[in-house]
């Protein structure tokens, strides 16, 4: 009898030895922790969607603003932790239509977003970070320099309005000519 029931615990043992998932292992956590979204990216999560877009830049020399228009379809990437920002403009008036792409992320750790702009202008990456910890109503980044030159100094503001229905971007240069706005952008959710 103690042989059997000593037999019937070892193949229960056995059984459930073998049907056990091995340990997992994540090496690249021991160089490179896991993070998860905070609450940057359930801020980043309200601006996803579709939206009309108005684009005006405010010329140097202080003449008319440039204003062209567009849209913008906006996504959630990587199981919510990054928000990628697709732009298109109208060209009119004869000019090439022209697109860009954003992404932004949050690090929960830091209270920091980082972002990366490129599009159909230029051959350079905009990179710009948080210099202070989100305040939870608006995104504050300012340029960040990639080159050994860096050249123009800029920062931007983004708020969302009238119960996240429009966003608000606005870009300023802030060189040693002082602070002068450059362009706004004015997203507004697209019903269709």
């Amino acid at each position: 009898m103690r042989v059997h029931a000593a037999t019937a615990t070892l193949a229960v043992a056995l059984a459930a030895a073998c049907h056990s998932p091995p340990p997992a292992t994540d090496a690249q956590s021991s160089y490179e922790p896991r993070s998860e979204p905070g609450e940057g990216q359930r801020f980043l999560a309200r601006m996803a969607g579709t939206w009309r877009v108005q684009k005006t830049f405010h010329r140097r020399d202080g003449g008319a603003p440039s204003i062209s228009v567009g849209r913008c379809a906006q996504r959630l990437a990587h199981d919510g932790r990054f928000l990628i920002s697709e732009f298109e403009f109208d060209g009119g008036d004869g000019r090439p239509a022209s697109t860009g792409t954003g992404t932004i992320g949050f690090d929960p750790d830091t209270g920091h977003f980082t972002s990366f702009w490129i599009d159909s202008r230029s051959t350079r990456i905009s990179v710009r970070a948080s210099d202070e910890p989100f305040d939870g109503s608006c995104i504050r980044l300012a340029a960040r320099s990639i080159a050994a030159d860096s050249a123009r100094q800029s920062r931007t503001e983004t708020v969302l309005e009238d119960d996240d229905a429009r966003i608000r971007h606005r870009q300023w240069s802030t060189g040693d000519a002082g602070e002068r706005l450059v362009m706004e952008l004015v997203m507004e959710r697209s019903r269709d």
